[in-house]
């Protein structure tokens, strides 16, 4: 059986690692009119209901959440993504090493 919150982990921890991209993911979140946050919350949430049903960890996803919202905020935005993306990664290596 396939572990998909495993893989949306890690979907999630790539799409943040790129919004973390200081000029990039601020030119990407302002050209689509904050909708990337959207896009993101929406993947977040499938990612969290996927880790209940999975039994995974829940956290990195419910912080996944927060970040797209707070992340209106330019500079607090930029360390949001940082800050989850890395905890998607740490996440999605634990859940995988479980799984294994």
């Amino acid at each position: 059986m396939r572990n998909y919150s495993t893989i949306m982990k890690w979907v999630t921890a790539v799409a943040e690692g790129f919004l973390a991209i200081p000029i990039i993911g601020g030119a990407v979140i302002l050209g689509t009119s904050y909708s990337a946050l959207t896009v993101m919350f929406v993947l977040h949430a499938i990612t969290l209901i996927l880790s209940i049903r999975d039994r995974q960890g829940k956290a990195a996803s419910i912080l996944g959440l927060v970040t797209s919202v707070v992340s209106v905020i330019p500079v607090f935005g930029w360390f949001m993504h940082l800050v989850t993306a890395i905890a998607l990664f740490v996440s999605a290596f634990m859940s995988r090493s479980r799984t294994i």
